[in-house]
């Protein structure tokens, strides 16, 4: 146990390469930001609470009325600095050193280096990771692995963007004033504190997506932090950028006042498209109207998620940001190029689709799917970095975006088996420090097992029947879940019980959790 001005206590075990990055002076500033933004940051998340019984009781979201000056407004975002400019093709994965070596070298314009959800916070990653991201900055990092291979960064590298946890995490390993400090704070306010100064030097910035905002108050919070973190630091205002994740349905209706909150500091909004499934079920789990098919026909051409994608593309290009698409999630097999062949046409239908709606850029998960969203946008784009100038004039209402029904759609008992299959799958993973798991050759992270285990919940909460008549009841949920981890649990070393019992939790709880990973945390280093 470490202490630090008699307030902060480091919990997690030390050793010489962690305290380079827990210094007095950094773990002082971390201190400084939770005791002034914490108080704020606990009241936005009991405003969260609030809203979602009102949302229970049947009051449901719209555009807001009191800020319908900002909607109407004529105002744009800062402009965008050289390195953000051209934002075609971004790769994202966890803060891991061959991973962000491979992203780093892999042709894409930016990698989004992940201490969210593609990071299973152990103590061990996400102290590990502020390293890995401080060698990044400073160009020295590498990775010689246990075959002998060696990594090291190329001279021409993707920009960096870095993406604290959200707002409703904590960090358990280091207290203030014997709380546990924001999780955000503590991403954030590291990697700011060792890297702020020295990216400015090197022409870049400190340049962040910011996940999970559920409205405008909670941007204007990042708003503030961000001021007062430059101002403490002697760095000129306007320095940090950031893309704001609309990843839940709430966020939806305050694009515009987002973006206005964080006005100078904004780089642009992407369409995360998982969490936002994920929120849709969550924030209507009790409205049987809300009822969602089977996760895989819940594509990005159904009404309720074109509506979604468009007001972005429409609200972004309106003030100048960047509007950003969504995953390419697939693992191209090294073995099987029948199913390469499939899923390359499905990334490249997703890719055009994006490009047509007026996206400026899209994500990609694996290095081997850079060229063929590179070349989607290249043909696109030809020159231009972005195509910002492409307004979307129609009005995307309220209506359209709550509007969830599926033509055709339905609950079969494929995609039940499959939610709980990827939910102890991902679960189990993610106990074991991976946040990022390979499964049935997409790669996930904790937004898919959220889905999963959600439409468990709201299919069994509402009776909701299979395409067979069958009604989705606990004993069909035991059923397939004990069939799956016989199949599952034969690797020695698995956490598999852990798993299905946090799964069960979840499933069979009379109260929807808000995010699995708060109750799952006091699993990790065990």
């Amino acid at each position: 146990m470490t202490q630090v001005a008699q307030q902060v206590e480091v919990l997690g075990k030390l050793n010489s390469e962690f305290e380079q990055i827990l210094t007095p002076e950094a773990l002082a500033f971390i201190a400084d930001l939770h005791t002034q933004f914490n108080p704020t940051r606990e009241k936005l998340l009991s405003n969260r609470a609030l809203r979602q019984k009102e949302i229970d009781s049947g009051k449901y979201p719209d555009f807001l009325a009191e800020t319908a000056s900002v909607r109407d407004g004529k105002w744009q975002v800062a402009s965008c600095p050289e390195d953000l400019l051209d934002r075609r093709v971004e790769i994202t994965g966890p803060c891991e050193k061959k991973m962000m070596i491979n992203a780093f070298n892999s042709g894409a314009n930016a990698f989004m280096a992940d201490l969210e959800d593609s990071l299973s916070p152990t103590w061990e990653n996400v102290v590990e990771g502020q390293k890995n991201l401080k060698e990044a900055v400073r160009r020295t990092l590498s990775f010689n692995s246990p075959e002998g291979k060696s990594y090291r960064l190329n001279e021409k590298i993707a920009t960096l963007l870095v993406r604290p946890r959200g707002w409703h995490l904590v960090e358990q390993h280091v207290t203030v004033g014997g709380a546990p400090l924001s999780a955000s704070l503590f991403d954030f306010g590291l990697y700011f504190f060792h890297n702020a100064q020295e990216l400015a030097k090197r022409g870049s910035g400190p340049y962040f997506y910011l996940p999970k905002m559920e409205s405008h108050l909670e941007a204007r919070l990042w708003n503030d932090v961000f001021n007062y973190s430059q101002d403490k630091l002697k760095i000129e205002r306007g320095t940090i950028r950031a893309t704001v994740l609309i990843e839940t349905i709430l966020a939806a209706f305050e694009m515009d006042e987002i973006l206005f909150e964080l006005k100078e500091h904004a780089s642009g909004l992407n369409a995360g498209r998982w969490d936002y499934i994920f929120s849709t079920i969550k924030k209507f789990s009790r409205h049987k109207e809300f009822l969602l098919p089977d996760r895989a026909q819940i594509t990005m051409r159904v009404p309720f998620m074109r509506a979604y994608c468009r007001l972005l593309v429409k609200t972004c290009h309106r003030r100048g940001a960047h509007a950003m698409g969504g995953m390419a999630a697939f693992i191209p097999s090294r073995k099987d190029a029948a199913i390469n062949e499939v899923a390359l046409t499905k990334v490249r239908e997703d890719k055009d689709l994006e490009v047509a709606t007026g996206f400026d850029g899209t994500w990609v998960a694996h290095p081997d799917l850079v060229p063929v969203a590179k070349d989607v946008f290249d043909t696109a784009f030809g020159s231009k970095p972005n195509q910002k100038f492409k307004q979307l004039e129609d009005v995307v209402v309220a209506k359209e975006i709550l509007d969830v029904k599926i033509d055709g759609g339905q609950i079969t008992e494929k995609g039940l088996t499959n939610n709980i299959d990827v939910g102890l799958q991902y679960i189990e993973s993610w106990l074991r420090g991976t946040g990022a798991a390979a499964i049935h050759n997409l790669m996930e992270d904790a937004a898919t097992a959220e889905i999963s285990r959600a439409q468990i919940w709201q299919w069994f909460q509402n009776a909701a029947k299979l395409d067979d008549g069958r009604v989705v009841t606990m004993d069909l949920y035991r059923q397939i879940k004990d069939a799956q981890l016989k199949s599952l649990s034969t690797t020695p070393g698995n956490r598999y019980k852990e798993a299905a019992e946090i799964l069960d939790s979840l499933v069979e709880s009379d109260s929807f959790a808000e995010f699995l990973t708060i109750g799952a945390y006091k699993y990790l280093d065990k």
